[in-house]
């Protein structure tokens, strides 16, 4: 596949959001087989869990980039677990979760999601997040759509497409993680007009956010970059944004600190 860098056009980050669902979709059916199956876990180097999953699922989705995308850096999960990530910087590159949420995985929640979304300049201009155990393919480019009931390994098809709601004049539907939920979020919410609450695990949160399902979603505790790359791509192509608590741009490739996230706040229009 062509495409230009780095003025990406949106019909080029259209095309990679496809590109992106399509390999998602494929490293779906690696998950679902271990998901599936009577799967064992273990932990990894900083006390995280991992499964048979995350490293097949990776293994397909570098596969597939290198094929597709070749000489584009990727910044994938497990392999900088392995590799590590220290001084490392693009201008442009890939960012890559093969089970975002692995604690639902490991709970059969199946609130888990495989992740690919391309960095440039800081800014996510196309991904794809989808949930294999849900059957719910979300990607975004210029534009964001889903496609439901869509089972691992199927050939991507047209689904609906996004748009973030008008918040309610009621109040705002705060998404917040199933897991981790600390002080300071539940600050926020109460700081604010806020009529509802609802949790769920993985990169899911901005896709819901996407959907019109909910309005806001504040994060303080940590995360890395590629936990939430994907899902911003596909709100931003939904019409949302993500931000710092401070209202300042949510920026990637931040290297210096090992890709680590600081809080943040997806709205799904303007924040308030």
């Amino acid at each position: 596949m062509a495409f230009t860098l780095p003025e990406t056009t949106d019909a080029e980050r259209e095309k990679l959001a496809r590109l992106f669902a399509s390999i998602a979709s494929e490293a779906g059916v690696r998950v679902m087989d271990v998901y599936n199956s009577d799967f064992e876990t273990r932990t990894k180097a900083d006390y995280s869990p991992v499964s048979d999953a995350d490293e097949r699922a990776e293994e397909v989705i570098l596969a597939r980039l290198e094929e597709s995308l070749p000489g584009v850096p990727v910044l994938a999960e497990e392999r900088a677990s392995r590799d590590g990530v220290g001084g490392k910087a693009w201008d442009v590159f890939l960012l890559v979760d093969p089970v975002d949420g692995t604690r639902e995985f490991i709970n059969r929640r199946g609130d888990f999601t495989v992740n690919i979304a391309l960095i440039c300049h800081g800014v996510p201009i196309a991904g794809a997040v989808y949930a294999p155990a849900r059957k719910e393919m979300y990607f975004g480019g210029a534009h964001a759509q889903l496609v439901e009931e869509f089972s691992p390994g199927e050939t991507l098809r047209e689904g609906r497409t996004l748009s973030t709601r008008v918040y309610p004049a009621a109040g705002l539907t705060a998404i917040t993680s199933a897991s981790h939920l600390d002080d300071r979020t539940r600050a926020f919410i109460n700081e604010r007009k806020v009529a509802d609450q609802v949790a769920i695990g993985s990169s899911l949160k901005f896709c819901w956010v996407a959907a019109g399902k909910a309005d806001v979603y504040p994060r303080f505790g940590p995360t890395m970059e590629w936990d939430t790359a994907a899902g911003q791509a596909v709100l931003a192509a939904a019409g949302g944004r993500v931000v710092h608590p401070d209202g300042s741009p949510f920026l990637y490739c931040k290297g210096a600190e090992g890709f680590r996230n600081g809080p943040f706040i997806a709205w799904g229009r303007e924040p308030v």
